[in-house]
C-alpha cells in the first residue's frame, strides 16, 4: 500500500474550501426561509427495512444490543416533526453497507436532509428548485412525469406495460442478462429507468421527474387523483441522481404495512427481515414534504468534478 501519498486527502485544499462556501450558502438559503438546522443521532436503536439499503452493524457492549449506523437522519427527523417542530433541515453523516463502486458512491457520505410543513408536492419542488439556483449553475429546470419519461425514451407505458413485453424491450437495449426470472414489473422498470433513461436526460439541465408508480412509493403518499402513482420525485443533474423526496406518507398504519411488506420481499430476495423502528411508529407526521440530497455528490457537480473523492477529505481507502 502506497502510505506515502494515502495519507493525504484525496481532495485539494481548494477544492476543500470550496466545499466549505457551498455548505455555507446552503445554509444561509435555510436562514432565509426561516427553515430550523436540527442534529439526530448517527447511532440507531433500529435499522430500516428497504431492500436496498445494506446497514452498518455495531454492538454497545455495556448494553450488549445491536446497534446500527443510520442510513440517513429521516426517522429521527421525522420523530421531531410528530411533534410539530415545524420545517428542518439537517447536514449530517450517513452509513451504506453496499455503497461502494464507480464515481458517485462511499460507504460513508454526507447527506442534505429537508422537511417543509405544510406544503404540497409541486410547491417543494419550487423551493428545492430556488435552493439550487442558490448554489449550481445550470441552463434549464425540466419537470416529467415518470410516465411522460417513458414514453419519450422507451415508447412504453410503465402503468400500462405486461411483464411479458417489459422483457422484450429489455432484449431489445441489451439488458436480459441482468434480469431473472423472480424480477416483478418494478424491479424491471427501475432496472430500465437507472440504466436506459436516467443518462439520457439533458446534461445541462436539472431534470426532476415526478409521480412514480404507487408499488415504489417507499414513504410517499399515494396520489389522491390517481392511485397507480405516488407523490414521490428524483433530481437529476448531468445524468446523476442528486435527491429523492416526497409528500410524505403521514398514517403510521399504512407505513407500518409497507414496512411489513418491506421484510416480505427481502425474504424473497434471501435478505434476512428487520425489526420494525417502533420509535419512529409511535406518531403520525404532520402534512409535509421531504427530500434527502446527496451533498458530495451536489458539490462534485457544482465544482464541474467527475469523482466524488474530489470534494471529500478521506473516503474509504484513506481513512
Amino acid at each position: 500500500m502506497d502510505y506515502i501519498n494515502l495519507w493525504k486527502s484525496s481532495a485539494s485544499l481548494m477544492n476543500l474550501r470550496r466545499r466549505a462556501k457551498i455548505i455555507s450558502k446552503i445554509r444561509s438559503y435555510f436562514s432565509r426561509l426561516g427553515v430550523l438546522e436540527v442534529e439526530t443521532p448517527t447511532l440507531s436503536h433500529y435499522s430500516v427495512t428497504d431492500i436496498h439499503f445494506v446497514p452498518f452493524e455495531t454492538q454497545l457492549k455495556i448494553l450488549k444490543k445491536k446497534m446500527w449506523l443510520i442510513p440517513s437522519p429521516e426517522y429521527h427527523m421525522k420523530r421531531l416533526l410528530a411533534q410539530n417542530i415545524g420545517s428542518i433541515y439537517q447536514i449530517s453523516r450517513s452509513f451504506r453497507n453496499n455503497e461502494l463502486g464507480g464515481p458517485h458512491h462511499n460507504p460513508e457520505f454526507t447527506m442534505l436532509e429537508w422537511y417543509q410543513t405544510n406544503c404540497n408536492m409541486f410547491d417543494f419542488m419550487k423551493k428545492i428548485e430556488k435552493l439550487l439556483i442558490h448554489v449550481v449553475d445550470f441552463k434549464e429546470i425540466r419537470y416529467m412525469t415518470y410516465r411522460s419519461a417513458f414514453i419519450y425514451y422507451l415508447g412504453i407505458d410503465p402503468l400500462l406495460v405486461k411483464k411479458d413485453q417489459l422483457l422484450h424491450v429489455i432484449k431489445d437495449v441489451g439488458l436480459y442478462d441482468l434480469t431473472s426470472k423472480y424480477d416483478s414489473i418494478s424491479t424491471l422498470l427501475e432496472l430500465l429507468f437507472t440504466l436506459k433513461i436516467e443518462s439520457q436526460f439533458n446534461k445541462n439541465d436539472i431534470t426532476f421527474i415526478y409521480h412514480y408508480p404507487s408499488d415504489q412509493a417507499a414513504l410517499a403518499s399515494i396520489n389522491n387523483k390517481d392511485s397507480r402513482v405516488a407523490d414521490r420525485f428524483e433530481i437529476f443533474l448531468q445524468g446523476i441522481e442528486l435527491g429523492n423526496g416526497f409528500y410524505e406518507l403521514t398514517s403510521r398504519v399504512e407505513q407500518e404495512e409497507r414496512f411489513k411488506l418491506n421484510n416480505v420481499q427481502r425474504k424473497i430476495n434471501n435478505k434476512c427481515e428487520v425489526k420494525i423502528d417502533q420509535f419512529f411508529l409511535s406518531e403520525g407526521l404532520p402534512p409535509c414534504s421531504g427530500i434527502a440530497i446527496g451533498l458530495d455528490r451536489l458539490i462534485m457537480l457544482c465544482l464541474r468534478l467527475k469523482n466524488i473523492n474530489e470534494v471529500i477529505a478521506f473516503p474509504i481507502d484513506r481513512c
